[in-house]
């Protein structure tokens, strides 16, 4: 555990002193006080920057953690000259990335909704479920590009897999189930768009955010068809244990696939 701790703290401390994490920071902290400076309505300011966290946090997360495992090779060849685990190294180097990202998320989001809105107290609730579904995303994706990473030798291979997941989940994957809604409509579809909802961490995170908004044309028809069957506290428990399925098996394949990995 201390040598985990240890691997994160060396990381975070790496990743944290990158003009990148501070232009990340800096893009969600101009975002939400412009919003503000429009809005004096802390919930319409949360409808709008979940469309942007949805979009933003899974694109960042997923190329920025493709590019940062293939830039440690050498370090990772390293370190593994010395007696240490494998899957202490992928925990060390996951944990080292998602925390600064998960953190700039949070301080570029928080501190001008703390600084500048009137109605925190009556959103307050809403703006947590926006933080843990930022903060989940972050993870998910890392968690994926890590594992692209791992199973791919080939940089530019590896980074164009990870921009065509991230636009399958952000953009195809909707588009996709509207053909199959349009082609299947005279059929009962509902508990499959359900099964299908679950399959896409982006879709997910949304729906947990706007069941607690209660905002239904937000949701779109598969979102309003998974409020229908899990409605109040049970929509949100299932979104957050779909959420939370879709950060481990990532983590675990990808730790499975390091382990047997010839650096």
């Amino acid at each position: 555990m201390s040598i985990l701790l240890k691997i994160i703290r060396y990381q975070f401390h790496d990743i944290s002193r990158s003009k990148w994490i501070i232009i990340y920071t800096s893009f969600f902290f101009l975002v939400t006080y412009g919003l503000i400076s429009f809005s004096n309505d802390t919930s319409k300011v949360i409808i709008s920057l979940l469309n942007v966290t949805l979009i933003i946090i899974p694109l960042v997360s997923i190329i920025f953690g493709t590019i940062y495992l293939y830039n440690n090779k050498d370090y990772i060849i390293l370190i593994l000259s010395q007696p240490i685990k494998r899957n202490v190294l992928y925990l060390g180097l996951y944990f080292g990335l998602t925390i600064p990202l998960a953190l700039s998320f949070l301080l570029g989001v928080g501190v001008p909704i703390l600084l500048f809105s009137r109605d925190l107290k009556e959103n307050f609730e809403v703006l947590v479920f926006l933080f843990t579904a930022g903060i989940f995303q972050t993870f998910i994706f890392v968690s994926i590009s890590f594992l692209i990473a791992t199973l791919n030798e080939n940089k530019i291979l590896g980074l164009g897999l990870s921009i065509f997941c991230w636009l399958f989940f952000s953009v195809l994957y909707d588009g996709l189930l509207l053909l199959v809604i349009n082609l299947c409509q005279d059929y009962p579809l509902e508990k499959i768009l359900i099964g299908f909802t679950i399959l896409n961490p982006v879709d997910l995170a949304r729906i947990f955010v706007t069941l607690k908004l209660d905002v239904a044309a937000l949701m779109g028809y598969t979102g309003a068809v998974f409020q229908k069957f899990f409605n109040g506290n049970l929509g949100n428990f299932i979104s957050l244990l779909s959420l939370l399925v879709w950060l481990v098996i990532p983590l675990l394949l990808g730790i499975r696939k390091f382990f047997k990995k010839d650096f």
